[in-house]
């Protein structure tokens, strides 16, 4: 009996070792990997791939920066409700930018790379900056790489400006989250 008792015990404890360990290497690898990913310098390319997200400001620095020239057009995935009044007001924005709203399917990352390769091919792009959270960044570029780069569309990407204050559990899951969708895009074919 208390051999057994031991063994649970020793069970146990290798258990919660496991799991702090398990999350303190997403955590130190979340950190370096998503936290601090790098923005592609600014060029001028032939559209701004606005991501779905919470609405930070993405929509209207995307279209500043297509204002500035660094491109002619603007996508906007739109995987709202259609009362969105934010995205009401960004597709109704024009100031010489085209502005295209358009709901991808599936409404995922992969889903708006699809979008976007049907766009390119249709519009004969070369070249596009897709726009998300930082920590979103090397999934998106992965994904958007894989769809796009065989059909000779450059992906560079940005993240929108913002300062993120987030409790460290929450951390810990967008660190989870990003890491499952990096293995998920590995593992499915290309677009």
């Amino acid at each position: 009996m208390r051999a057994l008792c031991r063994a649970a015990r020793w069970t146990a404890v290798v258990l919660a070792a496991s799991v702090v360990a398990i999350v303190a290497v997403t955590g130190v690898a979340g950190y370096f990997v998503f936290s601090n990913a790098t923005d592609s310098a600014e060029s001028h390319v032939d559209a701004i791939v606005v991501l779905g997200g919470e609405h930070d400001g993405r929509e209207g620095y995307a279209l500043g920066l297509a204002r500035r020239g660094i491109a002619p057009t603007v996508v906007l995935s739109n995987p709202y409700r259609a009362a969105d009044p934010v995205m009401r007001k960004s597709c109704l924005q024009k100031d010489g930018v085209e502005v295209l709203c358009i709901k991808p399917d599936p409404p995922t990352t992969r889903g708006e790379a699809i979008m976007t390769r049907r766009l390119a091919v249709e519009r004969n792009w070369k070249s596009v900056l897709v726009l998300s959270w930082r920590f979103h960044l090397p999934r998106a570029r992965l994904i958007f790489s894989r769809c796009l780069s065989n059909i000779g569309v450059s992906t560079v990407a940005k993240a929108v400006p913002r300062q993120y204050s987030l409790p460290v559990w929450y951390w810990e899951y967008i660190y989870f989250y990003q890491f499952a969708g990096i293995a998920k895009a590995i593992t499915i074919d290309d677009c």
